[in-house]
């Protein structure tokens, strides 16, 4: 009998050690993230503003920072994602009105090859910016872990709305006026 107690007490205080770990990280909220500045009404600025990345189908390169002054909508993709092609024409043609607003959409492709991107905005008619996230880290500063996901940059640099799943007509329409009738 007593060669059990000292393992049942171990088992005991492993338990209970798991149960405060699990409940005190979800508790947890990371105030610092993106999401939470942004519905809190704070909008950070865009993170890596100064990376080039290669442009797809194309020997140059951008930056965020050389779109300075206009409303960027920054579309995360890949050509391998079915929500990503079902939002696909809704943005080719978004990209039509923000032109007309000093604003652009800029396409980044997520963990994608170069010729599969290609193929994608040949078939859904994307003429905005495609810049290429080689290493994927120009993503990740967004929090991006997945595709499509969405963000809606002001004139300043800064973050004012964001998707973490597929755009709608209903939630571009909601979002974009205001911050495209805000002037620098």
């Amino acid at each position: 009998m007593r060669r059990f107690i000292l393992p049942g007490l171990v088992a005991v205080a492993a338990i209970a050690l798991l149960a405060l770990l699990t409940f005190g990280v979800s508790q947890q909220t990371d105030t610092s993230s993106i999401d939470a500045q942004v519905a809190k009404g704070r909008f950070p600025m865009a993170p890596e503003a100064g990376t080039a990345l290669p442009v797809l189908g194309s020997t140059g390169s951008r930056s965020l920072a050389d779109y300075r002054g206009k409303v960027v909508v920054l579309n995360v993709f890949a050509s391998w994602c079915g929500p990503c092609a079902l939002e696909a024409p809704l943005l080719a043609s978004e990209q039509h009105v923000l032109a007309g607003h000093d604003a652009t959409l800029v396409g980044v492709t997520y963990e994608d090859a170069s010729t599969s991107s290609e193929q994608f905005a040949r078939r859904y008619h994307i003429t905005y910016p495609v810049l290429r996230d080689v290493s994927g880290s120009f993503v990740h500063a967004f929090g991006t872990t997945g595709v499509p996901e969405t963000f809606v940059i002001n004139r300043q640099g800064r973050i004012q709305a964001l998707q973490r799943f597929p755009v709608t007509g209903s939630w571009l329409n909601r979002t974009l006026p205001p911050i495209l009738a805000a002037r620098a």
